[in-house]
């Protein structure tokens, strides 16, 4: 994740507060726009770089150097520009108020989970099996 994930103040719950009231929902709300925000910038910060590193080099090996540097970068913010649109979705789910939840057994994600993860759909028991599934078919 990326630094913005790191740099926010940890949502404190009361004893009595109601999971994903309205104040927990604009402290995720915030987390995920500043991520998002983060991610934008990195991503326009890489065309331009791009845009103005674009050398044609002599030597072939120069040449496959730099077009194989540009094929990294561009795969890294192909991941990002996925990511971004898994927090729009996620913001989404914020405004209609359906946030919080498992999408597989509708148990709450819970705050810390969802601190670490802000994106996260399922509970831990519920991605832990997912995760299980997926290596058993690997196999």
């Amino acid at each position: 994740m990326t630094e913005v994930i790191k740099h926010f103040t940890p949502y404190e719950a009361k004893a009595d507060e109601e999971y994903m009231n309205a104040t927990q929902l604009d402290h995720f709300r915030k987390i995920l726009n500043a991520w998002k925000a983060e991610l934008s910038l990195d991503i326009d910060r890489t065309v331009h770089t791009m845009q103005d590193e674009v050398t044609m080099f002599a030597d072939p090996n120069d040449r496959a150097s730099q077009e194989s540097d540009m094929a990294l970068e561009l795969r890294n913010r192909d991941r990002e520009r996925k990511l971004i649109k898994k927090i729009d979705e996620t913001l989404n789910k914020i405004n209609e108020q359906d946030y919080g939840y498992c999408e597989s057994c509708g148990v709450e994600i819970g705050l810390k989970r969802l601190e670490a993860r802000p994106t996260a759909t399922l509970c831990i028991d519920c991605k832990t099996l997912d995760e299980i599934r997926e290596k058993q078919v690997a196999k």
